[in-house]
């Protein structure tokens, strides 16, 4: 049985539950078939057991045959029910084997994108819809996960294996890409790949989805800033919803509306010190609010002074001319003074 243990752990859930299910029949087919055929020819039970061990294995020593009608009738159906189903159950896992070994060097074999990539570490709940986003938005995307690719989106590069593991974290080279984004529908596994993924590249900036609030604070104490729980931001938004009915779609329309673009800009060294409802006065874009020492301010019931190293958080035209993510995502980029006015936006004088 150790044999088949270790075979067990290369195959995947869904063959592991066939075999298990196949040497299951086999073993209730030796056994009712050995204790049917002792009785019918009139054995100590033990012999029948040992009698079905060595049919269905196809050993057949010949020590023990039937010698009866009855008893030979239960050693067809024995015979015609134990040796398929065993020989089986061995198929499938000597085929799911080599499948998994076949996957695993098609794997390592894979190439990354030439340039920089966006990382998913993991398959969340709404990791799905995240990919989708962002292979429209154009960006080269690398997915860490254990998963179908025929179920993934085009243009989408898969290491596939399990995203807890060090050396399928390595082969994504994590070092390269631009960002992170870790989930799992577990915490625990987000947080053993958000620890190895820091360890391997500790300068990129990483988000984790969590759903507990401890596992998101031991995630900001070993330095991922970004932690978003999206049950509590769905929860949240569902709920301003219902205060305000239009909320959910004020959201949608920011996040999804290809006119416009979510822009972080940081001010810069030397710049003077204004009033947060100043620069609204002063900006095309619309400013959503500013982050300051990691903490978001939107400016309702206060208004800060926004300085050097503070970073705006604006809701820019689309410019005409963007054609790819970077156009579209660039967390540094300054607005384009020539993006066209929306033709919404009644004429001023």
């Amino acid at each position: 049985m150790s044999a088949v243990i270790v075979l067990l752990r290369w195959i995947r859930i869904g063959h592991r539950r066939h075999a298990l299910l196949l040497l299951g029949g086999v073993v209730v087919v030796v056994l009712a078939g050995g204790a049917v055929f002792a009785g019918l020819e009139h054995l100590p039970v033990t012999t029948g057991w040992y009698w079905a061990v060595t049919t269905a294995t196809t050993v057949g020593y010949g020590d023990v045959t039937p010698h009866n009608a009855s008893g030979r009738l239960a050693a067809s159906l024995v015979m015609l029910t134990a040796i398929p189903m065993l020989g089986a159950s061995f198929a499938v896992l000597t085929g799911s084997a080599i499948s998994e070994r076949l996957r695993r060097l098609l794997t390592l074999e894979s190439k990354l994108p030439a340039g920089s990539f966006r990382l998913v570490v993991g398959m969340h709940g709404a990791t799905p819809a995240i990919l989708d986003e962002l292979v429209r938005a154009g960006d080269e995307v690398v997915l860490v996960a254990d998963v179908d690719p025929a179920g993934l989106p085009d243009g989408v590069r898969l290491v596939r294996g399990d995203p807890t593991s060090l050396p399928v974290l390595r082969s994504a080279q994590p070092a390269r890409a631009a960002d992170i984004l870790v989930g799992s529908p577990h915490d625990g596994d987000v947080l053993v790949s958000a620890v190895l993924l820091h360890e391997q590249a500790p300068q990129v900036p990483m988000t984790a989805l969590v759903s507990s609030s401890t596992v998101g604070e031991a995630l900001r104490e070993l330095g991922v800033s970004r932690v978003v729980s999206a049950e509590q931001l769905v929860a949240h938004t569902v709920a301003k919803s219902l205060e305000a009915p239009h909320a959910g779609d004020l959201l949608l329309q920011l996040l999804s509306s290809e006119r416009n673009r979510l822009v972080e800009e940081e001010v810069q060294a030397g710049a003077p010190s204004r009033p947060l409802s100043q620069l609204r006065d002063e900006r095309d874009e619309l400013v959503l609010g500013v982050v300051q020492q990691g903490a978001i301010s939107l400016g309702v019931g206060e208004d800060p002074t926004v300085g050097a190293g503070d970073v705006l958080l604006l809701v820019a035209a689309q410019p005409r001319s963007a054609q790819g993510p970077h156009a579209a995502r660039d967390l540094q980029a300054a607005p384009d003074p020539q993006a066209a006015p929306d033709p919404q936006e009644p004429a001023s004088g």
